[in-house]
């Protein structure tokens, strides 16, 4: 288990079921790429919706979905699109960075983005909003692709037939003449979105398993996520002992793995939220999108979670990361226990040895360890040359998303 993983292959299991998705883009024949090889140049399956009459984004509303299946918020503030464009090229290293958007919906940020020079591929999962962001892609010479796909259920894990909006990541960047680049390299692409409150924690976890594991997205490199997430998520995924009431095993994984950067704070005020009949709700104290919460605050936060260089060694590896994980739920459950507690139930390599290695105390609890302290602490055990070094729990097995 000690195999680096510069040394592994890709390990995209999911590019076997790659034929079997189809899916659409807009004018994708038509874009041009700088730098991108002309064998990647590939034309999609075109879709081409039925355009509503010409009118500026920023002043139309027929963009509003007749109909919904949950609620969803969008960024329609022209003067936030302005800000988060401010903020995302300060954080750039790269001029011509690409940006992959999630669900633009009505295009505010998109036209932000594409005005300040930008590259964009849209993706976005309702067809409601296709024909308004076809209509600004023809206006702009190359710069923006639309895609139909979710980019939250891309490479789902529990799949079936993969049909739109669900997408292959394989797939799709192959056809965008998307390549792969080494962990060590700058990150390839800028992903820029919201995630859908509903699911925030889910998506969260299936993140962090793509991650890990070097699949999905992650598979072509170092990419960076910079997403609007509720503070009570974001206050989750920052927690450490200081606050243990929120530490979990979420924040450690998040923590360990990625650099995390709060860039803006934003009232709920300033995006638009819609119903299911496609009225937009006015936004008053309350999220109205998480379920009633005392502890909801009334903000939404733009994080920046860039991947580190150093994540995987050779004892942490995108091959053992389920053990890791492993490691910390059952860590968590038994959240009271001290840390010599813990080595005992966790393995069977010397506690006393263990806890010698690490520098640490063994009637610390668990929760005093920092997320950086449990990275040593599997290591650690990871090191021991004994044949079996893990012992967990039965009911661990049910925990694994």
């Amino acid at each position: 288990m000690s195999v680096p993983v510069a040394g592994l292959p890709r390990r995209l299991a999911l590019s076997a079921l790659a034929g079997a998705g189809r899916f659409c883009a807009l004018g994708s024949g038509g874009t041009k790429w700088r730098g991108v090889p002309a064998g990647h140049r590939r034309g999609l399956a075109d879709l081409h919706p039925k355009l509503v009459p010409r009118q500026g984004f920023k002043d139309s509303n027929s963009w509003l979905p007749k109909y919904r299946s949950e609620r969803k918020s969008y960024i329609t503030n022209p003067n936030l699109a302005t800000t988060l464009v401010r903020i995302l090229k300060e954080e750039a290293k790269s001029p011509d960075q690409l940006f992959l958007e999630c669900n633009p919906g009505p295009g505010i940020l998109t036209q932000a983005l594409l005005e300040s020079k930008a590259k964009v591929i849209a993706l976005e999962s309702n067809r409601t909003f296709l024909p308004h962001l076809e209509s600004l892609r023809k206006n702009m010479n190359g710069k923006l692709e639309v895609v139909y796909c979710d980019f939250f259920k891309m490479d789902p894990r529990n799949f079936g037939i993969v049909k739109p909006p669900i997408m292959i990541s394989e797939t799709l960047f192959r056809h965008l003449g998307i390549e792969a680049v080494p962990w060590s390299k700058d990150t390839p692409l800028r992903v820029v979105g919201i995630f859908p409150s509903k699911n925030e924690k889910k998506i969260l976890w299936k993140l962090l398993y793509d991650l890990y594991s070097s699949t999905s997205i992650y598979s072509y490199g170092r990419v960076e996520l910079n997403m609007f997430i509720t503070e009570k998520e974001y206050e989750k995924l920052v927690a450490n002992p200081q606050n243990p009431h929120l530490y979990q095993a979420l924040s450690v994984l998040w923590q360990v793995a990625c650099n995390i950067k709060l860039l803006h704070v934003e009232p709920w005020s300033s995006f638009g939220v819609y119903r299911h009949s496609g009225g937009q709700e006015k936004v008053k104290n309350k999220n109205p999108l998480a379920q009633t919460d005392k502890q909801v605050g009334e903000n939404m936060c733009l994080i920046q979670l860039t991947p580190l260089q150093n994540l995987f060694t050779e004892n942490l590896t995108s091959v053992n990361y389920d053990v890791f994980f492993h490691m910390l739920k059952q860590c968590f459950m038994k959240r009271n226990f001290r840390l010599m507690d813990h080595l005992q139930l966790l393995s069977p390599v010397n506690a006393t040895a263990i806890l010698k290695e690490m520098g640490k105390h063994g009637d610390m609890k668990i929760t005093d360890l920092y997320p950086q302290d449990f990275k040593q602490l599997f290591e650690t055990i990871e090191c021991f040359k004994e044949s079996c070094r893990w012992l967990f729990d039965d009911c661990m097995e049910e925990m694994i998303m």
